[in-house]
Formats: C-alpha cells, structure tokens, sequence
C-alpha cells in the first residue's frame, strides 16, 4: 500500500519534453518540473532559444514545427529517455491573421493541436514505456474551454481541442498495459501573451470574470501545479482524465 508521506513532487532524475515550453502555460509547466529536479527539454519554432526574451537557460531547446512530421519524428528519434511529455504548443490561427474557417487554415488547426500531438506521442511511446517514475509514464495534453463549448472564433482550434478529449481516453486505454498514464488539462482563461488581448477587451474580461466562481483570472502557474500532480505517485490510479483548470468555469451556471 502507498505510504502519503512517500509522495512528493520530486522529479529529480527525470526526463520530461514540453512542446510550446518557452512561454506562457508551457513555459510555467517547464519551470515547475525543471525547479523539481527534471532535466526539462523544450520546443519552440524559432531557431534557438536565444532567440526569445526569456531566460531559457536551464533547458535544453529543440525547434519544433508541430505541424511538420519529419520533424516530429526527428525529435522523439533524438531523445534517449522520457519519462513525462507535455503537449503544449499551439496558436489560434487568427493570431497569424489566418481564418480557421478556410477549409485549408482548418486543417493546419486541427495538425497542430491534434494529429501532431497523436504522432509525437506515438513516436514517444517506447521511451515512456520504459519510465522508471513511481505512477509510469505520463503524457499531458493542453486541452481548453473550446473542448466544451462553440468558440465561433477558433472553429479549428476547436475542433483540435475536443478532439484531444477523446485521444487522451483511447490512448489511455491502450497504453494502460504499459504503464504510460495520459490525461488532460482544459486551461480556463490564463493570463499569458496568448489571452492578452481578449482581457484588454473591458467587457469580455468583465463578462469572464462574472462567470468565474473562484473570482479571478488564472496564472501559468495555477495550471503547472496540476500538470506536476498529475505525473506524480499522488495520480498513479489517474489516467483517461480531462482536468478544468478554470477557477469553476466551466460548472458555473
């Protein structure tokens, strides 16, 4: 039987990939695994980490077009171990003036929030078979508010979201024999470079807030901690789950 004082949040000696890791969500997920002892790696699509204004130091980088296979591939055929991968890169296309609801910025939508995620965690499905953590190895895809409700704006982006529902429960199914637990975090409306120009919106900002029972708006950091717990002892018998990180959003009437 498990001893609650065996629990900790401990990652020392482990391996973990986070993808969109230099910044917002992904950026604090990094942080909380690199800051428990991991050796963090992260992906970002621009040629080296110096290239962003962040002090990524304490990471090894790797460039990563989530949307390009071979590049996929060439990254999980790089890695010697994992024991924890976190999917979170992404973007609403709209941020690159792009509209989701042209059948072929659709599709580049859903690549990069579902197939792409699918692929890398079949590419890196061996390595994490053999993860050595307490609770086995652990896959965490960034799920969203768009997993549960029509966002008129993001129709791909939707679509790749509610989609990675029902991937992190197949996929828990079918590497439960392995040891590999996979589950989500649907991020409620966290305050990062991506949601910065909704909150600037007054009466948005207003009207999310108003929805919101625990009263404010989250932080990277509100959405790290459970990725932590979530790869930890404390969640061995946790797998096939959807988390809403939101502060009560998506319950409220």
């Amino acid at each position: 039987m498990m001893r609650w004082n065996d629990i900790s949040f401990d990652f020392t000696g482990a391996a973990v990939l986070v993808t969109g890791g230099t910044g917002g969500i992904g950026g604090a997920i990094a942080e909380a695994f690199r800051d428990a002892g991991a050796a963090v790696t992260i992906t970002g699509t621009r040629g080296s980490a110096a290239d962003y204004d962040a002090d990524l130091s304490g990471f090894a980088y790797a460039r990563l077009d989530i949307e390009d296979k071979a590049a996929i591939d060439a990254l999980a055929s790089g890695l010697d171990r994992l024991d924890v991968l976190v999917n979170s890169a992404g973007l609403a296309m709209f941020a690159l003036g792009l509209d989701e609801y042209d059948p072929d910025v659709f599709d580049r939508a859903v690549s990069m929030h579902l197939t792409g995620v699918h692929r890398l965690a079949s590419r890196c499905e061996p390595l994490l078979a053999a993860s050595t953590l307490a609770g086995g190895g652990s896959v965490i895809s960034l799920a969203s508010g768009s997993s549960f409700f029509g966002v008129e704006a993001v129709p791909g982006y939707g679509a790749g979201k509610t989609g990675l529902l029902g991937l992190t429960r197949v996929l828990a199914v079918h590497w439960a024999a392995k040891r590999i637990r996979v589950n989500a975090l649907a991020a409620g409306f966290v305050r990062s470079g991506f949601t910065g120009p909704v909150m600037d919106i007054d009466a948005v900002n207003q009207a999310m807030l108003a929805r919101t029972p625990l009263g404010r708006h989250g932080e990277p950091g509100d959405i790290a901690g459970a990725a932590l717990f979530l790869s930890s002892s404390a969640a061995a018998w946790l797998t096939g789950q959807v988390i809403a990180v939101d502060g009560g959003y998506t319950i409220a009437g």
